[in-house]
């Protein structure tokens, strides 16, 4: 009984070391041989998960273990790059934070042997509409959540006298990259008919432009 107990005493303790000349995982290639994780839509959920893509002014914290120097906190510059001691400029813009993770890791490889590197997204400022002409506070809004047409005039503190309610416009990037597309809505439609699907939910780079009266009448 007592060799029994000693034997799995030994092996959980063992367990608990890389044994020399074993395969050792590397976080770096799990991504790549694990099975795939189940897909979620972040333009759609605006939630940060694993698969989220690092965009523009998203802020990041970045450490290093066991070195301070090199842990910081940065934020995407509009060129998609940050710039980190040592390894100087790197893209981190259409990367997950897992995959910059690796990079930095591989060129921080050149000064420090075995580096590992974390990252969290600490601001997702990358998310943003912009809500412009006849609202009372017209400008840049970050998107913290899903946010529909009509919540965004509220965000922007609602319509001035001069708004042309009905002649909303709503700017699009196309999936494609081909240029914008234009959506048009209507204000009294939204609230007072049945026209629900114009309060359309909003996507990162939205541009809604609320244009006056004297620009309707206009020839």
């Amino acid at each position: 009984m007592l060799q029994g107990v000693l034997s799995l005493v030994i092996l959980v303790s063992v367990s608990q070391f890389a044994i020399p000349g074993l395969a050792q995982v590397d976080p770096c290639r799990v991504g790549q041989e694990a099975a795939p994780a189940p897909q979620t839509d972040e333009k759609t959920s605006l939630i940060v998960t694993q698969d989220y893509f690092i965009g523009p002014e998203d802020v990041l914290d970045i450490t290093v273990w066991k070195n301070a120097d090199l842990s910081k906190q940065v934020t995407v510059r509009p060129d998609g790059r940050i710039s980190l001691p040592l390894i100087g400029d790197i893209t981190a813009v259409g990367k997950t934070a897992a995959q910059l993770s690796c990079d930095i890791s591989a060129k921080l490889k050149e000064y420090k042997e075995h580096p590992q590197v974390s990252i969290v997204v600490r601001e997702v400022n990358s998310y943003a509409i912009y809500v412009l002409g006849e609202v009372v506070k017209p400008g840049k809004y970050p998107l913290k959540s899903k946010t529909t047409l009509l919540q965004a005039i509220t965000i922007a503190s609602g319509f001035t006298p001069l708004a042309a309610r009905n002649k909303i416009v709503v700017f699009r990037f196309a999936k494609d990259g081909g240029g914008r597309i234009k959506i048009k809505a209507s204000y009294d439609d939204i609230v007072l008919r049945d026209g629900s699907t114009q309060d359309m939910e909003l996507k990162p780079g939205d541009q809604i432009v609320v244009p006056s009266e004297s620009m309707v009448l206009m020839p």
